[in-house]
């Protein structure tokens, strides 16, 4: 039995309604809804629609960085965050996703995909303890 995995049938969708119109896309979609409910997938289907969601952002030069905070970014650290996540990622377009964080002393967290940049105080403060108990 071969088993096709949530994100195989994201890629599918992609790739069967990526050049369609508006009205032969409902039809698609329909048929998903079909599928998915014959296959008894219903219960995968966020995680479907998530997946295809970073495929279709991928393929298109779109990041969707998560980005936490211990207060509300201004307009020049978000201007320079989104010129850096541009240039890591190789993107045409950055989306930031904020959030705050009352958990974080300081810093930032930021999560792209499946990849975490922790620039948090926390993180640094344990990264320094980390160092100074390898060198004592």
């Amino acid at each position: 039995m071969t088993v096709i995995s949530n994100n195989d049938i994201a890629r599918a969708i992609y790739l069967v309604s990526k050049d369609k119109s508006r009205a032969e896309q409902s039809v698609i979609s329909g048929k998903i809804v079909k599928f998915l409910f014959k296959k008894r997938m219903l219960s995968k289907a966020s995680d479907i629609l998530s997946r295809l969601n970073v495929i279709i952002n991928k393929e298109e030069g779109r990041v969707v960085a998560k980005v936490s905070s211990a207060k509300k970014l201004d307009h020049q650290s978000k201007t320079y965050l989104e010129h850096i996540l541009k240039k890591r990622y190789a993107a045409k377009e950055i989306f930031l996703d904020e959030n705050l964080d009352e958990k974080l002393l300081g810093g930032l967290k930021i999560r792209v995909n499946d990849e975490v940049i922790d620039l948090s105080v926390r993180n640094k403060i344990k990264k320094l303890q980390e160092y100074l108990t390898k060198s004592a």
